[in-house]
């Protein structure tokens, strides 16, 4: 790597605060919510996006319009720009998207989340880090090479994608079965959208995700005679109880990940009497299971049902369980591969930190290209506040992420 155009990407884009600032001011102040959570999609924000990207002159942009009649244009936007390198052998890749998740209870907020407020290094607002931030500092990186008129070593590609907060469906996902000659296997596929404070948190692999939902079914009756009854509530606590025990069964731990081990959490809980002086005849809950690559989902399915059996007969109810999100792991991105070296000797330069591959509870995005063939991680420096009221992301963090994907872009 020509460690002089380097130090000229770098100086350059420590320039960029004041508009890296009102970039996020801008997008923060269009919010693109997915239609199940009361929103218009995607578009506006596509069109802001479109024009930031014009700035650089790019070789070519793209949109994959994925259909979708819940929104007023009639599609979720997806992009794809590409400036063209000294080689088209592969493609350095960074990805990020353009949904956000609703700002929750307004009064936990010390400020408008749609307006950006910067106050001691951080800027404050929905979506500035998830996933903003990835968006931006990618930018900025891209527009380095632009304005210091350098020819990176490979093709460089921004993504920017729609849906990502509701399952993709609409964004990558779709992208992936539309043009999935546009990504190959030896590309270089970034993830700005999981990480850690300090930027040493390579991601590559990621836990098996069952949501279970519990509905138990019973006899509603006063709450004096319960002998009239049958208490689903009850009958429905002894079962998550039991299934407390998946913890012993299936305690296999791998250091890859953090936690290294399965876990098996009582979530959600539905109502289902109003007043206390009654017997419950339906009772609804939710487990959030995440799962070792390892073990076998299919097979955990059948041991809760076991027990739900044995609570069946016990108390007298009918148990029917749905699995509202099942996504099995796909094989993990090695620790090896070209993307996750080119990460660590960038971070180390750049940041002057040792980064280390492992794997997450989360499920991210990177599952999808994982499930292609396409070796992908996630990477940024985070602090970690999405979807927290009071969102925000380092103004630190944002230069310095952009200023380690230059780095990539120059890598050889």
């Amino acid at each position: 790597m020509n460690a002089q155009n380097f130090s000229r990407l770098s100086e350059r884009i420590l320039t960029y605060k004041d508009e890296m600032i009102q970039i996020q001011k801008n997008l923060t102040a269009i919010p693109a919510l997915g239609p199940e959570n009361g929103g218009e999609g995607e578009t506006k924000k596509a069109e802001y996006i479109k024009e930031v990207l014009g700035t650089l002159k790019y070789d070519s942009l793209e949109e994959v319009n994925a259909p979708d009649n819940r929104v007023p244009s009639g599609y979720r936007p997806n992009l794809i720009m590409k400036i063209k390198g000294k080689s088209d052998k592969k493609t350095i890749w960074i990805m990020s998207h353009m949904d956000i998740v609703p700002p929750g209870e307004l009064s936990l907020w010390e400020t408008d989340p749609y307006k950006v407020v910067e106050k001691d290094g951080k800027l404050y607002g929905r979506g500035v880090e998830d996933n903003q931030q990835g968006f931006v500092s990618s930018f900025l990186a891209a527009k380095a090479l632009r304005e210091e008129d350098i020819l990176p070593e490979y093709d460089v590609g921004l993504v920017v994608v729609a849906d990502e907060e509701m399952g993709s469906k609409y964004g990558i996902e779709y992208v992936l079965k539309e043009r999935k000659d546009i990504f190959h296997p030896q590309d270089l596929i970034v993830i700005p959208d999981a990480g850690s404070p300090d930027g040493t948190v390579i991601e590559v692999a990621e836990k098996s995700i069952c949501w279970v939902k519990c509905e138990t079914k019973g006899k509603q009756t006063h709450g004096s005679t319960p002998e009239k009854g049958i208490n689903a509530h009850k009958a429905a606590a002894h079962l998550i109880v039991k299934m407390n025990e998946l913890y012993n069964i299936y305690d296999f731990k791998d250091p890859l990940f953090d936690p290294p081990i399965s876990t098996f959490e009582p979530t959600k809980k539905e109502n289902n009497v109003p007043n206390v002086n009654t017997i419950p005849g339906d009772d609804v809950f939710y487990f959030d299971c995440r799962i070792l690559p390892k073990y076998n989902l299919e097979e955990i399915q059948r041991k809760i049902k076991e027990w739900a059996k044995e609570i069946e007969k016990e108390f007298g109810v009918t148990i029917k369980f749905s699995y509202p999100q099942f996504v099995i792991a796909p094989p993990p991105t090695p620790a090896d591969a070209s993307v996750a070296v080119a990460l660590k000797k960038a971070v180390k330069e750049v940041l002057g930190r040792e980064a280390k591959t492992m794997g997450i509870g989360g499920g991210t995005v990177a599952a999808y290209f994982r499930k292609e063939g396409l070796p992908s991680v996630c990477w940024a420096t985070l602090d970690e506040t999405a979807h927290e009221p009071n969102e925000y992301c380092k103004i630190e963090n944002v230069i310095n992420d952009a200023r380690v994907f230059a780095h990539l872009f120059l890598q050889e």
